[in-house]
C-alpha cells in the first residue's frame, strides 16, 4: 500500500488549514456584524463560542483525519465499529465540497476579475452608480466568467497536481505569508484616513445600547453562527490536512493555533473596511456588494486609489484561492483513496467535473437568472450557500462529535487517544458530558435557526 503524504512542516500545516478556514465570508460578513452588533462586546461573546464549540469539534475532525490517514470519502469505514454506517456521511462530506466548489469558483474569479480592472485603472473617475453597473455588466457576461473561472480551476489544480509538499504547502505558505502582509498594510492605511476614528469606535468600542436594540437573542446568534462557520469544519476540509498529519504534536494546541490566525485574519479585516467606510461616508453593509462596490467608491476616492485598491483584490484572491487549493486537494484525495488513482489521474479528471459543475452558479446571472430557488431575488448561488452553509456543514459537524463522543461510533476513547498523541495541550478527559450533551443540541438549534432565517423570518 502507497505511503501516506505527510506534511513537510508544522506551519504548513497550520497555515494551509488556516487558508482554508480563511475565506471571504471573514472580509464580508464579520467587520459588518460586529459592527452591528455591538462591536467590540460582540467580539467577546464570539470569541467565547469559538473557544466552547469551533474549537472543540474542528480538534475532533483532525483527529478523525489522522487516526484513520484518509479523506471523508473514507475515514468514517476505517474507524466505525463493525456493522454500523458512520461511513454513510462520507458521501454527504464529498458532495459539500464539490457544492462548495460550485459556486466559490465563480467568486473567486471575480477577485481576478476585479483585480486586473483595478491595476487597469478602470473605475477611475468613475461614479457611484457606474462603479455598481459595472459589477452588474461582470455578472451579465457569461463568457468573461467564465474565462476567470477556467483560471481558477486550472491553477487550483495544477498547484494540487504537483504534490502536497511541493504544490499545495509550498504554495499556500507563501501566498498566506503575503496575504498577512498585504492585510497589515491595508489597515494600516485604513485607520489612517481622515475620519476613521469614528469607524474604529464603531467596530472596537463595546456598544451594549446597540446590542440592546438588536436583541440579545438576535446577537447571541450571530454570534454563534459566525463562531461555528468561520472555520469550515463539518465536511472534512479539515480531516485531510489531520490525515497528512505526523503524531508528533497534540491536536488541541494545532487547534488553537489555527483559530488565533482565523480570527487574526477577520479582525484584521474589520480594521480595513470599517474605518475606510466611514471615512469616505459610505455604508459598510454585509455580501458581495461590499466588495465590488462600496470598497471599489473608496478606493476611486483615496490618493493612490489604483495601487491600494490592487493590493485590495491580491488579498482577497489569496484568500479565495487558499481555501481554493484546501478543498482541491480534498477533492483529489478522494479519488486517490476510494480508486487508488495516481493524483495527476485526479487532477485531470477533477479539472473537468468541478469545471461543469461550476457552471451553473456562473450562468444563474445570466442565462439561468430566471431561476429563483430561494425565492425572488436569490440565485442558483444562493441556493449552493444554502446547502453547504444550512445543512452539509452542521450535519457533518453533528456526525463528528457524536462519532467521537459515544460508544457507537469510534468513541471517547479512541478520540482521545488520538487527539493527545504527542507534545502540546492536552484536550481534557472530563470534557466527554460536554461534548457529548451540550454541542449536539446547539448544533441543532444552528441547524433550525438557519433554516427559520430563510424560510420564516420577515
Amino acid at each position: 500500500m502507497k505511503e501516506r503524504e505527510t506534511f513537510g512542516s508544522r506551519i504548513g500545516f497550520i497555515l494551509i488549514s488556516a487558508g482554508c478556514a480563511i475565506g471571504l465570508g471573514n472580509v464580508w460578513r464579520f467587520p459588518y456584524i460586529t459592527g452591528e452588533y455591538g462591536g467590540a462586546a460582540f467580539i467577546l461573546i464570539y470569541l467565547v463560542f469559538l473557544a466552547i464549540f469551533g474549537i472543540p469539534i474542528m480538534t475532533m475532525e483532525f483527529a478523525v483525519g489522522r487516526a484513520s490517514r484518509k479523506s471523508v470519502a473514507s475515514s468514517f469505514r476505517e474507524l466505525e465499529p463493525k456493522e454500523t454506517k458512520w461511513h454513510l456521511y462520507g458521501y454527504f462530506g464529498m458532495a459539500g465540497n464539490y457544492l462548495l466548489m460550485m459556486f466559490y469558483t465563480t467568486v473567486s474569479g471575480w477577485m481576478i476579475a476585479y483585480l486586473v480592472k483595478m491595476a487597469r485603472g478602470d473605475f477611475h473617475g468613475l461614479t457611484s452608480a457606474e462603479v455598481e453597473a459595472q459589477f452588474i455588466k461582470l455578472q451579465s457576461e457569461p463568457l468573461v466568467m467564465l474565462f476567470y473561472l477556467a483560471v481558477v480551476v486550472l491553477v487550483g489544480f495544477g498547484i494540487c497536481s504537483l504534490g502536497l509538499k511541493n504544490g499545495v504547502e509550498r504554495i499556500t505558505k507563501v501566498m498566506m505569508g503575503l496575504l498577512l502582509i498585504i492585510m497589515v498594510l491595508l489597515a494600516v492605511r485604513s485607520v489612517t484616513l481622515p475620519g476613521a476614528g469614528e469607524g474604529l469606535r464603531y467596530f472596537l468600542v463595546p456598544d451594549f445600547g446597540r446590542m440592546a436594540e438588536r436583541g440579545i437573542g438576535n446577537v447571541l446568534f450571530a454570534a454563534l453562527g459566525q463562531a461555528f462557520f468561520t472555520l469550515s469544519i463539518g465536511m472534512g476540509s479539515m480531516a485531510i490536512f489531520g490525515s497528512y498529519l505526523t503524531r508528533e504534536r497534540r491536536l488541541l494546541g494545532e487547534t488553537i493555533n489555527i483559530t488565533i490566525l482565523d480570527t487574526f485574519v477577520a479582525f484584521t479585516a474589520g480594521l480595513i473596511v470599517i474605518p475606510a467606510c466611514f471615512a469616505y461616508g459610505l455604508d459598510p453593509g454585509a455580501g458581495p456588494g461590499l466588495i465590488f462596490i462600496t470598497l471599489p467608491n473608496i478606493f476611486n476616492s483615496m490618493p493612490l486609489g489604483n495601487l491600494w485598491g490592487a493590493l485590495f483584490f491580491l488579498f482577497m484572491l489569496f484568500a479565495a484561492i487558499s481555501t481554493v487549493i484546501a478543498v482541491f486537494e480534498n477533492i483529489v484525495s478522494f479519488a486517490m483513496d476510494l480508486w487508488n488513482w495516481s493524483r495527476k489521474k485526479a487532477c485531470a479528471v477533477n479539472i473537468v467535473l468541478v469545471f461543469l459543475l461550476s457552471l451553473p452558479c456562473l450562468l444563474g446571472f445570466n442565462i439561468l437568472s430566471w431561476l429563483r430557488p430561494l425565492g425572488p431575488g436569490t440565485t442558483i448561488l444562493d441556493f449552493e450557500d444554502f446547502l453547504v452553509s444550512n445543512n452539509i456543514l452542521p450535519l457533518g459537524s453533528l456526525v463528528y462529535v457524536l462519532f467521537c463522543s459515544v460508544r457507537l461510533g469510534w468513541g471517547w476513547d479512541g478520540f482521545l487517544k488520538e487527539a493527545n498523541a504527542g507534545e502540546g495541550i492536552r484536550f481534557p478527559r472530563a470534557a466527554q458530558g460536554y461534548v457529548k450533551y451540550v454541542i449536539p443540541p446547539v448544533i441543532v438549534l444552528i441547524l433550525l435557526q438557519g433554516y427559520y432565517s430563510i424560510f420564516f423570518a420577515k
